[in-house]
């Protein structure tokens, strides 16, 4: 299982080439190919191994309906919003300035893991992002709480 922890500044050069940190290179098994394609709430790209992007892809299209003209365009919004990229022998891949652009990155980049993707931000939009300290414990533990009242109430 790939897991994708911490995070890792680097750099984007002038071209938008940006080193894909070499442990998260690792997670990946291999697969010299990657799926990105901009978050839809944050100011960052989310980057997916390819076999984790199609289950993704399976699951949305598994809660669609496929002759409903709304559930249609948000699959096709999904995936054509998304751009298949390969890591050069250099461990490199080349954003398109269009991407770049959009989540306002320059030149100092984060990655941040996410579990079975990372994400891929400026650095100054994600720390303007963070929750404050006090903020993110108390969402945490609600969050964490509330699994455990739902796990509780399966034992009722």
């Amino acid at each position: 299982m790939m897991i994708f922890i911490g995070n890792i500044e680097a750099k984007a050069d002038d071209k938008g080439r940006v080193f894909v940190p070499a442990v998260y290179r690792k997670q990946l098994n291999g697969d010299q190919t990657v799926v990105v394609r901009k978050d839809p709430d944050n100011k960052c790209l989310m980057v997916y191994p390819r076999s984790v992007w199609e289950a993704k892809v399976e699951m949305l299209k598994s809660g669609l309906n496929e002759w409903d003209p709304q559930d249609q365009m948000i699959l096709m919004q999904f995936v054509s919003d998304a751009i298949c990229l390969d890591v050069d022998a250099q461990g490199r891949i080349l954003i398109p300035r269009k991407y770049l652009d959009e989540i306002g990155l320059k030149n100092d980049a984060l990655f941040v893991g996410s579990v079975d993707r990372f994400a891929l931000w400026a650095k100054d939009v994600f720390e303007s992002s963070k929750m404050d300290a006090a903020d993110f414990a108390k969402a945490l533990r609600e969050k964490m709480s509330a699994g455990k009242t739902s796990n509780n109430d399966q034992n009722v």
